[in-house]
């Protein structure tokens, strides 16, 4: 993505070794000025205040203080776009309800192959970050949601929701408000392997319905969410059963894999006008084709509107090119979502 000023970022991680080796790799961007590092949740602060970067990298796990307390501090009187770093850790999560941007998985060492794709990754959502709507702290109890809406009867249709940047906390705002009798819903979410299991089940812990994480030859049931795995594109089928979905390495489609624009194309395909297709904030046009796809095949689409949206891409591209029926805030679609299988059920 095309940034038409030089980025001044702050590094926060309590490694001075990983402090030095990625300022090293940040400040080799032409776009990237390193203006300073931290290695504490206290030193950042002071330093945020002095520097006034435009994105702080962050480590979720600190010495003095956990990342997601630092965010909720930080964000109220500092809104900066943070980028996390993180091994795999549930913690992540948190710290995106409390306000970060994205993350990048941490390496397990500061050099070699492993370390520069980590540092290309971390340079593209920087640059992504500094463009991004910085969000204030949301709570979301670690127990299932009473939803006030109610579906008329059952349904066969397929909910189909694809997100990005933002889409971790995007599609969980929807999914707390459906019912557990919410006809089966499959998620695409731009996220690592590994993390995407992790999300899976926090989901399910907040969600009044089932959530897992995908695996080939999953069933599509009703009151039940499958998350595709971070390293395998997703894609619905159907036979004598009804639905099922197959998972499946591959090569990256429209630049990501798990691929937006791979399931929105099958369920078009397999499901056509009994299929509700969500795309929601990211960077980038993945989902946008597929979801136009869906339109043409009877498809009820709803799109996010920027308001809403921490990074306004492929919602963005997917109106442009027609493929959106209902452009709408966050917290207005699972009401579109249920007002459309209540119709559909007349």
């Amino acid at each position: 993505m095309a940034i038409n000023r030089i980025l001044r970022v702050l590094i926060v991680d309590d490694s001075i070794f990983f402090r030095t080796a990625l300022q090293k790799a940040l400040s080799a961007d032409s776009g990237i000025e390193v203006v300073g590092s931290a290695a504490s949740a206290r030193e950042a602060e002071i330093k945020i205040r002095e520097l006034s970067p435009d994105v702080v990298t962050l480590d979720v796990e600190m010495p003095d203080m956990r990342g997601t307390e630092f965010l909720k501090k930080l964000i109220p009187v500092h809104p900066v776009p943070v980028v996390l770093v993180s091994s795999v850790n549930l913690g992540i999560f948190e710290a995106l309800d409390a306000g970060a941007v994205d993350f990048v998985r941490k390496p397990s060492a500061q050099g070699g192959n492993e370390f520069q794709m980590f540092c290309n990754e971390l340079l593209v959502k920087i640059k992504i970050a500094s463009s991004a709507r910085v969000k204030k702290a949301v709570s979301h109890p670690e127990s299932a949601l009473i939803p006030s809406l109610r579906l008329a009867g059952a349904s066969e249709h397929i909910i189909a929701v694809g997100a990005s940047t933002g889409g971790t906390e995007a599609t969980l705002d929807i999914l707390k408000r459906l019912p557990a009798d919410i006809p089966g819903i499959l998620i695409v979410q731009h996220m690592p392997v590994g993390f995407t299991k992790m999300y899976a089940e926090r989901l399910n812990r907040i969600c009044s319905f089932t959530v897992l994480e995908a695996q080939d030859g999953y069933r599509v049931k009703q009151g039940q969410a499958l998350v595709a795995a971070g390293d395998r594109h997703m894609m619905l089928e159907k036979d004598a059963r009804g639905y099922y979905v197959k998972c499946a390495l591959g090569e990256k489609v429209s630049g990501h894999c798990p691929s937006v624009d791979v399931l929105f194309r099958s369920v078009a395909k397999t499901a056509g006008s009994d299929a509700i297709g969500v795309i929601l904030t990211g960077m980038g046009r993945d989902g946008a084709q597929g979801l136009l796809e869906m339109r043409k095949k009877g498809s009820f689409t709803i799109g996010q509107d920027k308001a809403s949206s921490v990074v306004y891409g492929m919602p963005m591209v997917a109106n442009d090119i027609g493929a959106v029926a209902r452009q709408a805030p966050c917290a207005s679609i699972a009401g579109l979502i249920v007002q459309r299988l209540n119709r559909e059920n007349r």
